[in-house]
C-alpha cells in the first residue's frame, strides 16, 4: 500500500487520543496537544513521552487532509521509525505491561504473629531482606521492617528493659502497627509497571509495594517490589523500546 505507514500511524494516533480523552475526561473536540499537556500529571507514560506526542499531533495534521466529513485523505507517508515509535507509545499507554509479567516472583521472607521477635531477627539474618510479612492464621496483618525493629530494640534498651526478655517473649504481631504498614503499598496482581513506578514517585517514604491477589490486606503476599528491583524492570521495558525510569 502506498500509504500503509500513514494508515498505521493514524490508527495508533486515534487510539492514543481516545485514551487521553478517557484519562482526562476531555471533550470530543478537545485539541490533542492540550490533552497531552493536561494528562502529564495524570499518567506517567504521557509525561515520559510528552514531547513526542506533541510532535506526533503536529505530524498527524501534516499527513492527513480531510476531504469530506466522513473521509480522510493521506497526503504524506511517515517513515518506519516514526510509525514504530508511535505504536510502542500506544502499547504502553493503552496496554501497559503488568508488573507480574516484568519481574519474576521471588521468595518472600515472613514470620508468624505468635512467634517471638527473636524469630524475626533470625529471619532477617538468614534472608538479608529488609522487610518481613507478618501472618496471623494465614492472613497478612502487617510488616516488620529491619530498621523499625532496630528502633524498637534501641527504645527498649534506653528504657532499661531486659533485651533478652523483649526478644524472647514479645510476639512479632505485637510490634506490627499502622504507621509502619503505611510505608508499604498494597497493589493487585494486575498492577502495571507504571502504576508501581508512580506509587514510589508519589510517596517518597514508600519502602515497598506488596503484590497480592486483589491488593487487599489479609491476602497472602505474591511479590514485594523495592527500588532495588528497578534495574530489572527497566531491562524488561527495554525489550519494548520504551524510555527507562
Amino acid at each position: 500500500m502506498e500509504y500503509e505507514n500513514a494508515a498505521r500511524f493514524l490508527k495508533s494516533y486515534n487510539r492514543i487520543e481516545n485514551q487521553l480523552k478517557i484519562l482526562y475526561g476531555g471533550k470530543a473536540t478537545q485539541n490533542f496537544t492540550d490533552l497531552v499537556k493536561r494528562c502529564t500529571d495524570l499518567n506517567l507514560t504521557v509525561r515520559r513521552y510528552e514531547n513526542e506526542l506533541i510532535d506526533y499531533g503536529k505530524l498527524r495534521n501534516a499527513i492527513v487532509h480531510r476531504a469530506t466529513d466522513s473521509e480522510e485523505v493521506f497526503i504524506a507517508n511517515p517513515c518506519d521509525n516514526v510509525v514504530e515509535n508511535i505504536e510502542f507509545i500506544e502499547k504502553q499507554l493503552c496496554h501497559p505491561p503488568r508488573l507480574m509479567d516484568a519481574i519474576k516472583i521471588k521468595k518472600i521472607a515472613s514470620v508468624f504473629a505468635d512467634k517471638p521477635l527473636i524469630t524475626a531477627v533470625e529471619t532477617f539474618a538468614e534472608t538479608w531482606q529488609k522487610s518481613l510479612v507478618v501472618y496471623d492464621h494465614g492472613k497478612m496483618i502487617g510488616m516488620i521492617n529491619s530498621y523499625g525493629l532496630y528502633d524498637k530494640i534501641a527504645e527498649h534498651a534506653r528504657s532499661g528493659g531486659d533485651l533478652n526478655d523483649f526478644l524472647m517473649k514479645t510476639p512479632c504481631g505485637e510490634i506490627v502497627d499502622a504507621e509502619m504498614l503505611g510505608r508499604y503499598k498494597l497493589m493487585s496482581k494486575e498492577a502495571t509497571v507504571f502504576e508501581v513506578f508512580k506509587a514510589f514517585e508519589e510517596q517518597k517514604n514508600l519502602l515497598a509495594v506488596i503484590i497480592t491477589e486483589n491488593g487487599v490486606l489479609g491476602e497472602r503476599a505474591m511479590n514485594i517490589i523495592t527500588p532495588a528491583d528497578f534495574p530489572r524492570i527497566n531491562r524488561y521495558l527495554e525489550t519494548y523500546n520504551v524510555k527507562t525510569f
